[in-house]
Parts: structure tokens; sequence; C-alpha cells
């Protein structure tokens, strides 16, 4: 039964790596930062005193966001990799958007930790935070003909806000 259950397993992993191509391993990779920027987030909220479980909702809520962003950037490159096939267009891109969205949110996240981290009196290296913020200008620079709300409405860490 173990061994059963073992190919089972290995198979549905199997299926998910082809489906998921070159985005297996960012995803895998922006899974694992989702994990330690939460942690890191709550180990910081409990150290400053500000821990309690809206907190906590609230950053699996986010990070459940993300993972429907990336799906969408998915669909996207689905739909217009498909429509380009019908027309004859046949561009050997895939998962672009998927790609650049996933990127970008690793980015984000490691930005999150390394602030999570300061809150916890973690002594940071400036080269580190320069570098990550550099990182985050390159891919925003790249994907700069993207679909994103009016300056007004998203602020430089993509977190939506109201002005006053």
């Amino acid at each position: 039964m173990k061994e059963f259950f073992q190919i089972i397993v290995a198979g549905a992993l199997g299926a998910l790596a082809a489906y998921f191509g070159v985005l297996m391993i960012p995803l895998v990779v922006l899974i694992i930062v989702m994990l330690i920027d939460y942690i890191t987030g709550m180990a910081g909220a409990a150290y400053t005193g500000k821990l309690n479980s809206r907190v906590g909702v609230v950053g699996i809520i986010k990070k459940a966001g993300y993972l429907a962003l990336v799906a969408v950037g998915m669909v996207a490159d689905y739909l217009i990799s498909s429509a380009l096939l019908k027309i004859g267009i046949d561009m050997q891109i895939n998962y672009c958007f998927g790609m650049i969205i996933t990127i970008w949110l690793i980015i984000n996240e490691l930005i999150s930790i390394l602030e999570n981290l300061g809150e916890l009196d973690v002594p940071l290296p400036g080269f580190l935070v320069n570098i990550i913020k550099t990182l985050k200008n390159k891919v925003e620079d790249t994907a700069d003909g993207k679909y994103h709300k009016k300056d007004s409405e998203v602020d430089t860490d993509g977190e939506h806000y109201k002005e006053e």
C-alpha cells in the first residue's frame, strides 16, 4: 500500500511539474518565501507586541491572493498563446506574465522578510537591501507594459490604498 501511495504522489508531482514547466521552481520558491515572510512577520508582531489573530488571518488571505495573482497571469499567458495560435502565430513563449508576476512577488516577499527581520533587531547588510530593491526596480522596468492601476491607487509596494 505504501508503494502505491508513493507512486501516486510521484505521478501527481510529475504531472504538476510537466504542466507548470518552467514556472515550477519559481512557484516553489514563492511558496517558501511566503512561509518565511509569514513566520518572520508573526515573530516581528510578537516581538513588538502587535500580535493578534487578525494579523495572522490577514497575512494568510494576502498570501492566497498572491497565488491567485500568479494564476491570473498564467491564464493570461494561456489566452494570449491560444489566440496567437488560432491566427497562425506560434511564439513559443509560455508563462511570460506568470513568470514576471511570480518573480515580482518573490522580490516583494524578500523585501518584506528583510523588514520583518529589521523589526526583530537583526542587523541587515545594506548591500543586500539595496540589491533586492534594485532587482524589484529591474523587474518592474522590464514589465513596464503590464496592466496596473493608476499611480494614485497603488503604492510602490503594490499595496492598494485610497488617497485622502
